[in-house]
């Protein structure tokens, strides 16, 4: 049961970080899998629906992730931010338009069930991205604290047990 809690206490901002991330991340996944089957009749196309869901979708787990899941850490300023942000989710729009694109035209199997199974795969795996690329390089980790008064010249001392250099020492007098 110990190590069971070291590694809780371990990872603990981690798990705290990811199950907000899900949370936000699923609310994002209602949006682009809603609207994508709402827009796909419409618009005739897996494709041209999915850009534009996950376009929608992408404005809710902005507005959710900047302001709830990682709103601890370090702030690069909101036009970087942002930036980074948008280039990130093309990227995982990117890999979820592979997986719908593979289906639909490598193995030719445009029917609703296979649509819908390429896309929750293409989320996933986009989702895993985004997660990893939010972390590293748009919300970056908090720096450590100041260290204690004291404590970083507690290092460069000599202990008294440490034998001084040998030889001439200069003298500081004129």
């Amino acid at each position: 049961m110990n190590s069971v809690r070291g590694l809780y206490d371990r990872f603990r901002h981690l798990i705290h970080e990811a199950a907000k991330f899900g949370a936000v991340g699923g609310i994002g996944f209602l949006v682009t899998d809603g609207g994508t089957n709402l827009l796909q009749p419409v618009l005739h196309g897996w494709l041209k629906a999915n850009v534009i869901a996950t376009v929608a979708g992408t404005m809710v787990t902005y507005l959710g992730s900047r302001y709830w899941t990682f709103r601890h850490r370090e702030r690069g300023g909101m036009a970087r931010e942002t930036a980074l942000f948008f280039v990130f989710n093309g990227a995982g729009l990117g890999i979820q338009l592979a997986c719908i694109g593979f289906t639909n035209y490598a193995l030719g199997l445009t029917d609703k069930l296979a649509s819908n199974v390429a896309l929750f795969l293409g989320i996933c795996l986009g989702t895993l991205f985004r997660f990893w690329s939010y972390r590293k390089w748009v919300w970056i980790a908090p720096t450590p604290g100041p260290v204690p008064d004291g404590a970083e010249f507690a290092a460069a001392e000599p202990s008294p047990m440490q034998s001084r250099p040998l030889g001439r020492t200069r003298s500081t007098r004129p």
